[in-house]
């Protein structure tokens, strides 16, 4: 028996069903929402981050939600884009590096020859350049034969443009192209600093060209004043800075050596602007300075600033100028201490260092073989021999490498083997092309005595019509394309506009005559790239017809639309006149001079390049004046248009890639 204290009982309780789950439901809810109040403030704000990230991920995963939004961004990104080396806009298809076009309305008013151009963006895409600076801007610069490049990482097109929306930042060299990254990218400009206003608007008014009658005094005159219409631009926003950015009245710096106003030095002196010249003379003897740490590009500096400084000490016996550039010449020589002797591609001239690019160990074969006409002179000029001694080395090396096609070469070799690479693909635009011209001009300048270099100019132009010429189908017009891999491309940059005044130049030299049929027909296709396009002014980049019909010659893709106020074609012209006297390229060069004035041209000082060749209604203003436009572009027209064959004769000086006059050596007796 159980003890009588003790009851058993079953208890039971029986509840509605609903209120169960309820209740439960509830008390799950409370226990949620004391984990989540016992969570930190830090975590319950990354929690809600993420979630948020989730949904907008969700719901830009569907186009027919987002394609409103991206619309109202092409029409309003131009409001906030403020003019800089690195436009705004999210559009397609790409156009090239610096699309800054410049919208609304501005106060100031126009002088009757001093057109602006600007209007809100076209649809375009944009990435930083250069062939120069950093635009070198040349956007879109982009050859379709470097397929295989994945270790330069660079844009890669494929066949007929099938991925022209697609890029990457670049900054494009004159004869090279090297990653943004770089240590010689430029730093942002005053107004491109986190911050800073925008510029002003520009009103998109009409074009104005410039009324100058046909004759030699007043075409020399227009060029002088197309020179101080750019250097008061300069001079007021820009002075003793790198670059002039005209549209919104500011600056942009590369390497801090005021590469604009040294570019100008000997164009000044040529022209006879001695006002002008006086100012910047005054500026670098007070201002100038090399003792800095800044990383530059080897290159670039060379044929700017030591080639500028040596031609200008020749042209005026300044002996300033020399010993500015004999300072700057000790400081580039660390880029030499290599293991192959084949230079790395940036230096520091305030610490002495050197390096290769961040992005590979290679230079480009145009850098390291462009560099031989100037220090060979600060030799002859010092006469100390080790700036001659390690630039010859490289053209040695280079002499004898494996790896050429009939005498074309590689675009890039390695700083540590000193063998090429990326082998197989053939150009003689960007990363190649000064590479050629030096090879005849060492030549020249060392009164003809240096045979292996005449060996490997020879043997390339043979190369050159064996593998890259070709004609288009309506027209005939011949032009040089690109092989990759035995593959032909249709395709030449505006910088291979170079070769006819280079195999002219050879001709008049001694070299066989039908260099000089060569070159009357790719003068003509030079012409027809800047007379076929809707302003008068040459692509960047063309490609041509193969095809036999009513088609045009000339191919323009969207992303080579745009036009830097390059020198090349205008500095042909100028040797095609001296060696043949046929007008008629005088009043090519006329042309091109009245369309840099009709759409490049910005109120208020300077030149710009633009975006779009093709629509003389917006070009597209890139807010942007290269150096080589007063270095180069601007000196080559006043040589074309002068009667005085004594100026500058090609029988005394040979000019540098960037047009730096320097003296050709007399001939040692035999």
């Amino acid at each position: 028996m159980y003890p009588p204290s003790r009851k058993d009982f079953i208890s039971l309780t029986l509840s509605d069903p609903h209120s169960h789950n309820y209740n439960n439901g509830k008390h799950r809810r409370q226990s949620c929402w004391r984990k989540w109040k016992q969570l930190s403030r830090l975590q319950r704000s990354l929690i809600l981050f993420l979630l948020a990230l989730l949904l907008i991920l969700g719901l830009l995963s569907y186009p027919s939600i987002t394609k409103p939004w991206r619309g109202m961004s092409e029409k309003e990104a131009w409001m906030e884009v403020r003019l800089k080396n690195i436009p705004a806009g999210v559009v397609k298809p790409r156009l090239g590096a610096g699309a800054g076009e410049a919208p609304a309305p501005v106060a100031e008013p126009r002088g009757p020859n001093i057109p602006i151009l600007a209007k809100p963006p076209s649809k375009k895409k944009h990435f930083l350049n250069r062939r120069g600076p950093p635009s070198l801007q040349k956007s879109g610069n982009v050859s379709d034969t470097i397929v295989e490049e994945k270790q330069a990482q660079e844009v890669v097109q494929e066949d007929e443009g099938e991925q022209e929306g697609k890029e990457k930042k670049i900054v494009s060299w004159r004869g090279a192209m090297i990653e943004a990254d770089q240590a010689t990218e430029p730093p942002p400009s005053a107004n491109e600093k986190e911050g800073a206003a925008p510029p002003a608007p520009v009103n998109p008014a009409d074009t104005v060209p410039l009324e100058v009658s046909t004759g030699t005094i007043d075409r020399l005159e227009a060029v002088r004043e197309a020179f101080r219409h750019a250097w008061k631009g300069y001079k007021d926003y820009a002075w003793g800075h790198d670059e002039l950015k005209p549209i919104s009245k500011s600056f942009g710096e590369w390497f801090g050596l005021g590469l604009t106003l040294i570019d100008s030095l000997d164009t000044m002196w040529i022209l006879g602007l001695k006002e002008e010249f006086a100012e910047a003379r005054n500026w670098v003897e007070k201002e100038l300075t090399f003792d800095k740490n800044v990383d530059v590009n080897l290159f670039e500096t060379t044929i700017r600033v030591l080639g500028g400084l040596l031609s200008t000490y020749h042209l005026t016996g300044d002996d300033l100028f020399l010993e500015k550039a004999k300072d700057l010449g000790s400081r580039l020589m660390p880029a030499f201490k290599t293991p192959s002797k084949i230079p790395f591609s940036d230096v520091n001239i305030g610490k002495g260092t050197a390096h290769p690019p961040r992005w590979t160990s290679d230079s480009t074969l145009a850098e390291v073989t462009s560099i031989q006409l100037e220090f060979r002179e600060l030799s002859h000029l010092t006469q100390d021999p080790q700036y001659q001694e390690v630039v010859n080395e490289v053209m040695r090396l280079v002499h004898k490498l494996p790896g050429k096609h009939d005498g074309l070469v590689p675009m890039f070799i390695n700083t540590n083997s000193g063998q090429f690479t990326h082998k197989g693909i053939f150009t003689l635009g960007a990363r190649a092309d000064s590479y050629y011209e030096y090879l005849l001009k060492q030549w020249i300048q060392g009164g003809k005595t240096e045979e292996a270099l005449l060996e490997d100019y020879l043997q390339a132009i043979e190369g050159v019509k064996k593998h890259l010429v070709r004609e288009t189908g309506p027209s005939r017009l011949t032009f040089v394309g690109e092989l990759s891999h035995n593959r032909f491309n249709a395709k030449m940059d505006h910088l291979v506009c170079f070769l006819p005044g280079t195999l002219a130049l050879g001709v008049h030299n001694g070299l066989p005559e039908d260099h000089m049929e060569l070159a009357v027909q790719l003068m003509e296709t030079c012409h027809q790239m800047y007379k076929q396009m809707e302003t008068g002014l040459s692509p960047e980049i063309a490609h041509f017809n193969l095809q036999a019909g009513d088609g045009g010659d000339v191919v323009v893709k969207p992303a080579d639309r745009h036009n830097l106020l390059r020198p090349e074609t205008v500095e042909s012209l100028f040797y095609m006149y001296r060696f043949t006297k046929d007008s008629k390229y005088r009043d090519w060069g006329w042309e091109i001079l009245q369309s840099f004035n009709k759409y490049t041209k910005v109120s208020g000082g300077g030149y710009t390049s633009i975006n779009n060749v093709r629509d003389p209604v917006n070009p597209g203003p890139r807010d942007k004046m290269e150096s080589f436009f007063l270095g180069e572009t601007l000196k080559y027209f006043y040589l074309l248009f002068s009667d005085n064959s004594e100026l500058l004769s090609l029988d005394k000086y040979v000019f540098n890639t960037e047009a730096h006059p320097l003296p050709i050596w007399p001939s040692p007796p035999k």
